[in-house]
């Protein structure tokens, strides 16, 4: 059972001290004097070892070293970079490292330091330093130093009581692994009192709401100023405190994570930088500081894979979205917002006008992770972001293949589950933007210019149909029949311009005049009767369609055409094809069946 004797006091105006000598036999050893003056300090020992406080700063000799937390942002060593439960910075004294990264221990540890630079290099609110003895510890100081860091490096560095001050635990701690009766330890603590004062204000301020208000920063300025705390001083406390405020901790770890296995690397790859830009993504979303990524990307460095760099926009955000939902693993609350899902949604869109099977891959790939990690024991929450996506994708689909089927093909028969489905589908949409059905699904297919005048009409009605149902104005029933009648004017207008091609062919050479197309009429009305297609009156409008796209035609193809082909005259084409209202894909197959005969 160890005892320990304490001396706490001041070397000065700002820095306090308390002085720890605890062993077995504390009690009955003297381990401190003071000098004549205060410009003396007190002098600490034990067998071999010294350590002075003074006015200016500390001097040791002997073994032992220097131990604090890490502030966030400071330099580290690599090694200690890429273990996450490193959180403290340990020196001993007389210790470098070689080329290679090993230790090296030199016999001269005596040495100075003054106060502004223990606060500069180490923890700017508060330092610890130590020495120890034993029957156990002879040998050369080398040898000594080597002992140290082999038998309480690897628990000084993780020790959160370091952090948190806690000089019991330090002191139990120590002593329980060097495992030695004999053992004897001094311990000191140094407490920059200005820098605590700045820290404690700032952090009760932030913490409260995540930002200084102006009238409280002026009294922080005033903290600083009086205690003469330098910007760089300031600066490092602020960005200490913000990093430790529970929200931003985690996705800042887990984005100096990823980074340092980047580092490792030496290149960023697409899976990784989706990571990344997911966790700064998130930042913004949740109000966390820039400056603690930037200081994390000022450390470490690493280069974007060059196929990543030309990888598509939209492939590069889906990757960052998709990777969120992994971060539930590291307790980092990553869900899909409505931002989130209409970016997922153009980038679907974007790929399928292109034929991308790369982002359809990077669903599967996605699919699969989830179901591997679940089966390893994941939590099935791990699903709801994913399955939140595919639902809002499927819905995508079914839309996206219905109303493509009702623009651009012929005798499509439309029902009530049809509309119906349609219907939930853009209430779904809806929730995301009012705007985002009409831009995913009608914008597009109505500029498309292979769209015909009938698929136009239908996918205008079923727009302003869709419309009218939300607003309790017209029924499914209506917007049913609205489209039916619609398709029937199609499928008669087809058979009516291919029946007058027809009876114009063999036995009209005129048709021009209004009796001619009355003739004309008649006969093909009796045709259609005859062979049982359509038994009642021909609308007048839709013969007269007719009429009007075969004298279209034959002016097409008997005058404009060869002019065309003769002359290489694109324009004079593309200005018939959008001044005609005839179909393209019809002049197309026109143009194609024009040349086959040709031949």
């Amino acid at each position: 059972m160890f005892k320990d004797i304490r001396l706490h006091g001041y070397a000065n105006e700002v820095i306090e001290f308390t002085a720890i000598a605890a062993g077995a036999d504390a009690y009955g050893r003297y381990f401190y004097n003071a000098g004549q003056s205060d410009a003396d300090g007190i002098r600490f020992f034990s067998p071999g070892n010294e350590f002075i406080i003074d006015r200016s700063g500390v001097s040791y000799r002997g073994n032992g070293g220097f131990c604090c937390e890490y502030m966030f942002g400071v330099e580290q060593p690599l090694a200690d970079l890429v273990k996450e439960d490193v959180s403290n910075r340990l020196v001993l004294y007389g210790t470098g490292y070689r080329d290679g990264g090993t230790l090296s221990f030199s016999p001269t540890t005596e040495g100075h330091q003054s106060y502004e630079k223990i606060f500069f290099d180490g923890n700017a609110v508060l330092n610890y330093f130590f020495t120890v003895s034993a029957a156990g510890f002879s040998g050369t100081i080398q040898e000594q130093q080597e002992r140290i860091i082999r038998v309480l490096g690897k628990a000084l560095k993780r020790s959160p009581a370091v952090g948190e001050g806690n000089d019991d635990a330090i002191v139990r701690e120590i002593l329980y692994l060097l495992d030695d009766p004999t053992a004897h330890l001094l311990l000191f603590k140094l407490i920059h009192l200005g820098h605590r004062e700045y820290r404690d204000a700032f952090r009760s301020l932030y913490l409260a709401n995540k930002k200084i208000p102006e009238p409280e920063f002026r009294s922080l300025t005033e903290v600083a100023d009086r205690h003469r705390i330098d910007r760089y001083q300031q600066e490092r406390m602020r960005i200490d405190v913000m990093y430790r405020h529970p929200d931003n901790r985690r996705i800042v770890d887990e984005y100096r994570k990823v980074l340092t296995a980047c580092h490792l690397k030496g290149e960023v790859g697409k899976f990784d930088n989706a990571r990344l830009t997911r966790l700064k993504t998130l930042s913004v979303r949740k109000k966390i500081p820039g400056a603690l990524f930037y200081t994390i990307d000022s450390m470490l460095k690493a280069e974007p894979k060059p196929e990543h760099q030309e990888e598509k926009s939209y492939l590069t955000e889906t990757r960052e979205i998709i990777a969120g939902i992994f971060l539930s693993e590291r307790e980092i609350e990553s869900s899909i917002e409505t931002e989130d899902m209409l970016k997922l949604l153009w980038a679907k869109k974007k790929a399928a006008d292109s034929r991308d099977r790369a982002f359809e891959e990077m669903l599967l790939e996605a699919g699969r992770s989830c179901d591997e990690k679940i089966r390893d024991g994941a939590d099935i929450s791990l699903l709801d972001g994913f399955s939140y996506i595919i639902t809002y994708f499927d819905r995508y689909d079914s839309t996206a293949s219905m109303i493509n089927n009702l623009a651009f093909m012929e005798n499509v028969k439309v029902t009530e589950d049809h509309i119906r489905s349609v219907l939930g589908h853009k209430n779904a949409f809806d929730e995301l933007s009012p705007k985002i059905f009409e831009q995913l699904f009608l914008t597009g297919v109505l500029e498309d210019r292979y769209l015909g005048n009938y698929g136009r009409k239908k996918i205008t009605e079923l727009a302003k149909g869709l419309a009218l149902i939300q607003e309790s104005r017209l029924s499914i029933k209506d917007l049913v029949e609205k489209l039916l009648r619609i398709d029937f004017e199609e499928r008669l207008h087809i058979t009516l311009r291919e029946q007058i091609k027809e009876r114009i062919r063999t036995f009209y050479s005129r048709y021009s005049t209004a009796a001619d197309q009355e003739a004309l009429r008649r006969e093909v009305a009796r045709e259609l009767a005859h062979k049982g297609v359509f038994n009642a009156e021909i609308p007048q409008h839709l013969f007269h369609e007719a009429v009007l796209t075969v004298q279209k035609e034959v002016f097409y193809i008997q005058n404009l055409l060869p002019r065309i082909i003769e002359e290489k005259n694109n324009e004079l084409r593309e200005d018939f094809l959008q001044n005609s209202g005839l179909d393209r894909f019809y002049i197309e197959e026109l143009e194609r069946e024009f040349f086959n005969n040709e031949q």
